[in-house]
């Protein structure tokens, strides 16, 4: 199993320094014994109740990336304390890793009221997450019933199957004339593979009416 080593302390005291140099040492041994592969060993000194701690999020983005599959840690004050833990297990289990803990002797274990609290966020995200899926379906219907052909307006991939960056200025002006709204608009893009907001896609339309309006204030000057 390839992992992600994290030791922290809270202060900037010189005499943490060695606390960290121990912690990251244990943490190796520990990892050796197991036969795991070592990717990443991030030392920092943050406090705990942090959620942006810069060594932390570099292992959240190799869990995310699949570089790593797990992060073994000493005990679970060095993971965060209070709402930051929770946020950082959170995340973990969302992309799929775990929590090894030498205080455990194995994987992380968190309290029943923790377990709750993260249980709860679970089924709130995945209610989000339908939601959203919802009003991308019913914006897609929306956009269909005014005339909108999405099978042949689909330019936003290539032949590899890659999303552009760019929104398909052409496609928003014939939503727009259709009467949809840039929220309708944006998840109607959404639909259709794009990574738009509502404010994108209003401020890529403000865009091409201004530039519209230079086109026509320069043909009035050359006249």
């Amino acid at each position: 199993m390839r992992v992600g080593l994290y030791a922290r302390v809270s202060t900037e005291r010189k005499e943490q320094e060695t606390s960290l140099a121990r912690q990251m040492e244990e943490l190796r041994r520990y990892s050796s014994q197991k036969g795991w592969t070592i990717v990443h060993e991030i030392s920092e000194q943050e406090s705990g109740f942090d959620m942006e701690r810069s060594g932390l999020l570099t292992l959240l983005e190799a869990l995310s990336n699949g570089e790593i599959e797990a992060i073994v840690i000493q005990d679970e004050s060095r993971l965060g304390r209070g709402n930051s833990k929770i946020a950082a297990l959170h995340q973990i289990r969302k992309l799929g890793g775990k929590v090894f803990s030498l205080d455990n002797q194995g994987e992380l274990q968190v309290s029943e009221m923790e377990g709750m609290v993260l249980e709860i966020l679970a089924i709130v995200e995945e209610y989000q997450r339908r939601l959203t899926n919802h009003k991308i379906s019913r914006g897609m219907q929306r956009a269909i019933a005014k005339g909108y052909r999405p099978e042949k307006n689909l330019k936003n991939t290539d032949q590899g199957g890659r999303k552009r960056n760019e929104l398909p200025i052409d496609e928003i002006i014939k939503l727009r004339r259709k009467k949809l709204t840039f929220e309708e608009i944006a998840l109607t893009l959404r639909g259709l593979g794009y990574e738009a907001s509502r404010a994108t896609v209003h401020r890529r339309f403000r865009e091409h009416i201004a530039a519209q309006q230079v086109g026509k204030n320069g043909e009035n000057t050359g006249r």
